[in-house]
Order: structure tokens, then sequence, then C-alpha cells
């Protein structure tokens, strides 16, 4: 039943030698690997008016400044990435630049920050896309938990179907989307030019405005600079591309770059002249588009696919964050899971491990997105900052060709990320400060990981383990429930190994049941040396496992091996299983630990 929900949910597992065929092209790339970026401008501008707003609407014009300053951190880090994705063509994106640039803590901290980062992404994009399913439909509110989960689950189980497949269902909502935004800016300055808008509803450029400091309009600038998070996927994500892969990734790279700089100036332009201020209940997007159509079919449409490329702008984290689990189980920081492909040759295990992370987040939240934005764009720009200054050490130490101009566009990015990274802490302290914490925590847990996977592969090595022991013999251990065809099936077994040395333990609770057990063995197999433990506190492990114990001890001395053979039957129907105790699943799981003890089950199974 399991196994055919998960067919119809997944679909049927694919062969290896098809791998080629999840390989995404320019067209599909675009809409996965950018729509997290793309959907940003739909919070992006709205946080820079959220700063200004605590001066006055007058403060607005200050808007259109600040948006190109984000204009020009964007330019620098298209440049930088496409520089990335050429240096460092297996992808990796910062974590690989900061790790061989820099050093492998700055890579954990990098790579940490990232996985972190797609974690969120996944709970800002969804959480921020039901606040705009709830702005067009405002008693859907109290649900908005419920639905934020619900849109989780749902891109879970598209991206465990496959890339390919995921990317075909999911491209047409990004270029509706680009498409309707495209089409909301056009009509708005078309009615701009037209004079059908009153010029009284926003303040001209330059008009002096009290209260306003440089602090300020850094902490504007740096929120504003939120609509600048997943910038970086694309290079994480090069090997999802087909052939020539690094080719293909800087043209989606610089495609997502024209895309993402006409959407934001044109929402910071037509909020600025509409006089939009930010409303709790109601996005920015959402007030300009009823603004420029009113509330007729085109704004909810812009609801719509805004609701969409917001909700779908998950699928980002979901193409990104197994990539780079990747990388980092390579290097034996995060467990080996993360590098198994699943049926569908996708990343399963890091795509579910994802999903789980980002419902624990909504919840935990309560989907409140103003609440994750500063912790999910402190996390974007921590990496930013390192992989640019990576870079720099990179042109300074092999000094290639035309070397100094990319040296001087890393430069600029890495001192704009390291602004808005601080300009995140001095301002927002009270939403990042958790960064400093789990970062540490972390990075502690990546070094731990490591240091088991060394101790281990130190100890696997044929060249330094342990020398094997003497062996010479065998003493098994069967221990009995009752007399029946499980027990039967067991000792013949056991028999076959070892003849002379087999020890039957029966664990009765009553003093009376010793002897009848022992009358009744007799009769079975007399020739197997019986012993009874009575257990006067109805435990049948502690007494069976001082038992082994001391067997052990005494084997040890003689150089023969402890054998456990724990018989087992296996009911016809898998739910049987609950209406039986499961003693045997104890006993080896107490003995696992045991060492020098071998463990042996023998299924009996029913047919009834």
């Amino acid at each position: 039943m399991l196994s055919s929900l998960k067919r119809l949910l997944i679909g049927r597992p694919l062969k290896s030698e098809q791998l080629g065929e999840q390989k995404l092209n320019k067209i599909k790339a675009l809409a996965i690997l950018s729509s997290d970026a793309l959907s940003s401008v739909a919070y992006g501008p709205e946080q820079i008016l959220l700063v200004l707003i605590t001066v006055g609407a007058a403060a607005f014009w200050y808007s259109i400044p600040i948006g190109v300053g984000v204009l020009v951190l964007l330019f620098a880090l298209v440049l930088s990435y496409r520089q990335i994705i050429h240096a460092y063509p297996h992808g990796g994106g910062a974590y690989v630049v900061s790790k061989e640039n820099l050093g492998k803590y700055p890579g954990l901290i990098a790579g940490g920050s990232l996985l972190v980062d797609y974690i969120l992404t996944v709970a800002v994009s969804v959480s921020a896309g039901t606040d705009a399913i709830t702005s067009a439909f405002q008693s859907l509110h109290p649900y908005n938990v419920g639905i934020a989960v619900f849109f989780v689950v749902l891109i879970t189980t598209l991206n465990l179907r496959g890339v390919t497949e995921s990317a075909s269902f999911l491209a047409y909502p990004v270029y509706l989307f680009v498409l309707a935004v495209f089409v909301m800016i056009g009509v708005g300055i078309i009615k701009i030019l037209s004079g059908d808008v009153p010029e009284g509803l926003h303040t001209p450029l330059g008009t002096p405005v009290a209260g306003i400091t440089l602090f300020l309009l850094l902490r504007a600038f740096a929120s504003g600079s939120s609509a600048l998070t997943g910038v970086e996927a694309i290079s994480n994500a090069i090997p999802n591309f087909r052939h020539p892969a690094p080719v293909n990734a800087a043209k989606t790279l610089a495609a997502m770059g024209m895309l993402l700089g006409g959407l934001f100036s044109g929402i910071v332009f037509l909020a600025y002249y509409f006089g939009i201020v930010p409303n709790a209940e109601v996005t920015v997007v959402s007030e300009i588009a009823e603004t420029v159509f009113g509330r007729n079919f085109m704004y909810f449409f812009i609801q719509g696919t805004t609701a969409l490329i917001l909700v779908l702008a998950a699928n980002t984290g979901y193409s990104a964050f197994p990539l780079l689990a990747v990388n980092l189980a390579k290097d034996k920081f995060i467990p080996r899971m993360f590098t198994v492909r699943g049926d569908r040759l996708g990343y399963s295990n890091g795509i579910v491990i994802l999903g789980v992370l980002s419902i624990v987040l909504i919840v935990a939240f309560k989907g409140q997105t103003e609440h994750l934005i500063p912790l999910y764009a402190v996390g974007v720009f921590i990496p930013f900052t390192l992989s640019q200054t990576g870079m720099m050490l990179k042109w300074i130490r092999q000094k290639p060709e035309g070397w100094l101009g990319k040296f001087i566009i890393n430069t600029l990015g890495a001192l704009i990320s390291f602004v808005v990274a601080m300009m995140f802490f001095l301002t927002k302290f009270p939403q990042v400060w958790p960064v400093l914490i789990f970062l540490p925590l972390i990075i502690l847990l990546f070094y731990r990981i490591h240091k088991h996977y060394e101790a281990v592969a130190d100890q696997l090595r044929v060249t330094t383990c342990e020398p094997p022991l003497n062996i010479e013999g065998n003493v098994i251990i069967l221990p009995v429930a009752g007399i029946t065809n499980v027990v039967e099936n067991s000792l013949r077994y056991a028999q076959s190994l070892s003849p002379q040395q087999i020890i039957a333990v029966h664990v009765p609770f009553e003093r009376g049941d010793e002897h009848v057990f022992e009358e009744k063995w007799e009769k079975f197999h007399p020739e197997v040396r019986l012993v009874t433990l009575y257990s006067p506190y109805r435990s049948i492990i502690h007494p069976l496992i001082k038992f082994i114990d001391t067997v052990q001890r005494k084997a040890g001395e003689s150089n023969y091996q402890v054998t456990v053979i724990v018989p087992q039957f296996i009911p016809k129907k898998g739910w049987h299983n609950i209406l039986h105790n499961q003693s045997s699943l104890l006993i080896r799981t107490h003995l696992l630990y045991r060492r020098n003890v071998i463990i042996t089950t023998v299924p009996y199974h029913l047919k009834k």
C-alpha cells in the first residue's frame, strides 16, 4: 500500500542512465533557479518603505536613490557570480570559493549560512505567498500557517518527482508573474505619461525631510537588498544544467539579473510615484496593482501570479540545498546520506529534510514573513561577503589576464555586502541575533561529524586496523521462550554451526515455571544444555545480558567466539506485529553494542 502511494505521488523509479535527461535547459533553469530572486521584488521594495515610513511619507522619495544603490549591488553580484561559475564549474558557490581561498572554517561559515538560508528561502517564500493570497481574500488570514504548510508539502512532493518534471510544471507561473508585473509597470508608466495620475501623490525628489540620517538610509538600503536573495543559487546548481553547464549557467544568471533589475526598478518607481504607504494587511504590489487597474481581472491575475511565484520561489531552495549538501557531505561535514540519489535521480534526502525543517520554521514563526526576512537576508549576505573576498584573494594569488577588473568587481561586491550584513546586525539585532548562536553551533556540528568520519576511516583502514582475533571455536547461546517450531527452526540452524557448544537459555518469571520447562526441554532436546534464569522482576533482558557477559568473558580466555541466535517469527501481514511482544527486537538492540558478541536472527515465516 505504501509502495503504491509512493509510486502515485513520486512516480516510477528512473535508471541511472537517465540522469542526463534530468538536466535543465536555460529556459527551465531560469524559471526554477531565479524564482527566489525574482519573487523578492514582491517584498524587497516594501522593506525600503517600511524603514522610511518611520520618518514619514515625505521621505519616500529616498526610495529612488536607495533603489539605484540596490541595482549597483545587483550588477556587482551578477558579474561576480558569473566569474565564480566559470572559475568553479562543478558548483558549490560560496562554500567552495570560501573553502579553497579563505580556508576550511570560512568555507564552513559560508556553507552553514547557505544551508540555513535555503531553509529560510522556503519558509519566507511560502509565507510571503500565503500573505499575497490572504491580501486578496482577507477572510483566510487565520489560516496562514496551515496554507503555508500545505504548499511546502506540495512543492516537496513535486521535487521528489525529479528536477525536469518539477521544472516543467513550475516554470509557467514564474513567467506569468514576470509578464504580469511588466504589464502592470508598463500600464502604470503609460498612465503617468498620459497624465492620468495626479502629481501630488508623492513628494518631489530632493525635498528636505526632517529626521533623515545616514544610518536610516543605510538601514533602508540593507532592507531593500533583501530583494537580491537567491542571486547565488545558480552558481550552486551548475550540475543541474545541460552541457555546456558553465556557459548555460552564466547566460541564465545574466538573464536573471536583467529581469530582476527591471522588475525591482519598476515597482520602486511606481510605489514612489503613486505614494503607496505600506499596510500590514495588504502588500505594496497589491496596492500598486489596485491603483493601476482597480479591483478587476488584472488585479486578481497579478495577485494570483504573485502568490504563485512567492510560493514557488521556494523551489530555488529545493534546487540548490541538495547540491550544496552533496558538496558538504563529500567533504565529510554532514551525513553521507545527502549524497544518495533517490528513485527519481534527485537527492531526495536533502529535499525531504529541507521540507521538514521549513515547516518547523513556519510553525515556529507562525508564518509571519516580517520576522523571517531579516534572518533570511543576513544569512545571504554573509556568504556573499565571504565569496567575494575569496575571489579577491584568488585573483591576487593567480593574477590571470584581466585580473584587475575582476578584482575591482569582487572588491565592490564584498564591501557592499559587508555593509549590508553589518546594517542588518545593527538595525535588526532582535530578529537576527539567532545567527550568532546557530551558526557557531552548525560549525561545531560540522566539526564533530567530520571528526567522526575521520575516526571511522582510520579504524576501517586495513593497514591500521586492529589484527583479527584468533577464533578457535564458537559458543552459541539460544534464548528460548517456549517449545515451538520457531525454536526448533533456530536450534537446527545452531546445530549446523556448532553442535557441541549450544546453550539454550530460558527466563521464567515464576519459580514453579522453571521445573515445568526443564522437564519439557528434557523430552524435546535432551542433548542441548538448558540454563534457566529466574527473573523476579519480570525482565528478560537483564538476566540474559548478564549471563551472556559471563559466558563471553570465559569464552574469551579460550579464544572462543560467542554468538547469540535470536529466534523470531514473522507474521504474514505487517500490521500483525503490533499484536505480539517484540522481545527479539529488544534483545538485538541491547546486544548490538556488546563487543565480541555476534547476533544472528533466524526468521520463521508464518503462513496464516
